[in-house]
C-alpha cells in the first residue's frame, strides 16, 4: 500500500510480479484519507480472500477504485 502514484504504474511495478498493490491516490490532497480509507476497508471486508488482490494493482480514489490486473 503506497501514496507514491509510482506504484500505480504499471510498466514499472507489474501487478503480476507482486501480492498485490493498493495505490491510494491522494493528489496532495491530504484532507481526503479518511475517505479513501473507508471506501478501501469496505472492500477489504466483503473480499477478505488474498487471492483477491494477487496480480492486481488496485486503484483507490474518493469516488471510485480501480482494479487493474
Amino acid at each position: 500500500m503506497s501514496l507514491n502514484g509510482d506504484f500505480a504504474n504499471m510498466v514499472t511495478y507489474p501487478p503480476s510480479q507482486y501480492q498485490g498493490i493498493i495505490a491510494l491516490q491522494v493528489h496532495n490532497h491530504p484532507e481526503i484519507i479518511p475517505q479513501l480509507m473507508a471506501r478501501l476497508t469496505t472492500y477489504m471486508r466483503l473480499h477478505p480472500a488474498m487471492e483477491e488482490y494477487r496480480g492486481k494493482l488496485f486503484v483507490v480514489e474518493v469516488h471510485r477504485m480501480r482494479i487493474r490486473e
